[in-house]
């Protein structure tokens, strides 16, 4: 191929739309990895973390998660009164600009309606008044109370409503760890939450399941059993789900990056004529659910992980005006550049600028990872979106972009509070694109660079850490 005809092709990609979801399932916080083990170890907790649990109306006016469906700006989030978990906004609606919050009978029956191997089973008295008006796909399987609770005697995972017992959720093998029921819920649960936010924005954008040729999962689950753990193919299985009958699917992993490398590979795709239309999504961790809850329970404040977030965004050809990804701006952090915060900053955001002869100043809003501060703070984990902005600011000034005393003005401009929910792939960029698309259409701004870190090293096969990133813009050319 000539320069010439390399330099003719396009080098943007449609985002024809994006949908973000929560769903507050707080009977399953206990299964979330750190309390499931924490309460096998000392079971006096269980009254505590059940104590400090949220109803569903304070999870959904809880400022945080009105951010993430797009009902408040992250721009405004600063300037409301906190503690936010006290501060709760009046008025609030599950129902938001990009997607929705749904409560924990509606997440059970979606569950049961995407079990195909009889795994979960409700006391059906319980199931009729309460999730029977979410149902979707199969119909539930019903057992009596009595049964259900032998299941529960014999090892089953016991599914609650306070603390009503209604359900219970079954091995699929009694040797293989990889068809424990702690895992296969964890997988399923994200199957269930991503293949909902693919029907929000298939119905946002009037779209049809089989007008999506492609399905790219970029969720943390390892779908497997014993002989390959996490080889399975949960893209294929939400496409399934949702009804996508043209399209087939894989996943993407890189740790908490992983959504950043899929709508790369995704909009690369499209790019490549591979596919017209493609869906990148993501469902919720369960094994991330209360990853911080001592240190919640121990200030006397709500146990705030108990929310599964997940996303679906559509990438197709580029149109005029159409908010685009940049794939001439896409970068990827290289093996020999090492872990440092400064390392990343200038591998995800420095060089791929240059590139496109930008300077750091030239972006107007970056996204990072968003992890909302009021979660991670009481542990000691500090503010991390904080703490990237304060990188990216600290690298303007070591290039003379800005002043020292201007970082604090870099941050607040350029960046945001964190407001997503501890998911691991969820808060890290990904949750920005849908304001991002807001702001772009409006003119607002004119740019916005999403970058992610991955954690390679928690996987003990590397001690290396990761990153993508890509710009965003609106397609004017």
């Amino acid at each position: 191929m000539s320069q010439n005809n390399q330099h003719s092709i396009p080098n943007r990609v449609g985002i024809e739309g994006v949908s973000y979801s929560l769903a507050h399932v707080p009977d399953l916080v206990r299964f979330g990895s750190k309390p499931i083990r924490e309460l096998r170890d000392n079971p006096a907790l269980a009254g505590e973390l059940a104590r400090l649990l949220r109803d569903f109306p304070a999870a959904t006016a809880y400022a945080p998660h009105q951010v993430y469906i797009g009902n408040i700006g992250p721009e405004t989030l600063r300037d409301l009164p906190q503690p936010w978990f006290e501060k709760l906004i009046e008025g609030a609606t599950a129902q938001g600009r990009f997607g929705d919050l749904i409560d924990q009978a509606k997440f059970y029956a979606l569950l049961a309606g995407a079990d195909r191997f009889d795994l979960i089973s409700f006391e059906e008295k319980w199931f009729q008044a309460h999730a029977a008006k979410h149902s979707i796909g199969r119909a539930p399987r019903f057992k009596p109370l009595s049964e259900i609770q032998n299941l529960c005697d014999k090892g089953a995972l016991p599914l609650h409503s306070g603390s009503q017992l209604v359900g219970a959720f079954e091995a699929a093998h009694e040797e293989d760890a990889s068809l424990a029921a702690e895992v296969l819920l964890e997988n399923l649960s994200g199957k269930v939450s991503a293949a909902h936010s693919l029907r929000l924005v298939l119905a946002q954008l009037a779209l049809k399941p089989d007008d999506v040729d492609f399905v790219i999962s970029c969720s943390e689950e390892a779908v497997g059993d014993r002989y390959n753990r996490g080889g399975g193919n949960l893209a294929k299985a939400i496409a399934e789900d949702v009804g996508c009958g043209n399209a087939s699917g894989c996943d993407v992993k890189a740790f908490c990056a992983g959504p950043m490398y899929a709508m790369v590979q995704g909009a690369s795709m499209i790019q490549a004529g591979v596919a017209k239309r493609v869906a990148v999504v993501a469902g919720g961790s369960l094994a991330k659910l209360g990853m911080k809850f001592e240190s919640h329970l121990k200030k006397n404040m709500p146990v705030l992980e108990d929310m599964l977030g997940s996303f679906a965004a559509i990438l197709s050809a580029a149109k005029p005006g159409q908010v685009c990804m940049r794939l001439d701006s896409a970068a990827f952090h290289p093996v020999r550049a090492g872990g440092s915060s400064q390392a990343m900053a200038e591998e995800l955001a420095e060089k791929p600028l240059a590139k496109l002869g930008m300077k750091l100043t030239d972006v107007d809003r970056y996204g990072v990872e968003l992890h909302n501060p009021e979660i991670t703070m009481p542990s000691g984990s500090g503010d991390v979106p904080r703490t990237n902005y304060l990188t990216l600011a600290a690298l303007a000034v070591m290039r003379g972009q800005i002043q020292k005393n201007q970082m604090d003005d870099f941050v607040r401009r350029r960046g945001m509070l964190g407001y997503a929910p501890t998911q691991g792939h969820i808060p890290s960029a990904i949750v920005y694109l849908g304001h991002a698309m807001t702001a772009l259409q409006s003119g607002a701004i004119r740019n916005a660079l999403l970058m992610a870190k991955g954690s390679l090293f928690l996987g003990r096969m590397t001690q290396l850490s990761d990153g993508c990133s890509f710009l965003v813009d609106r397609n004017e050319d």
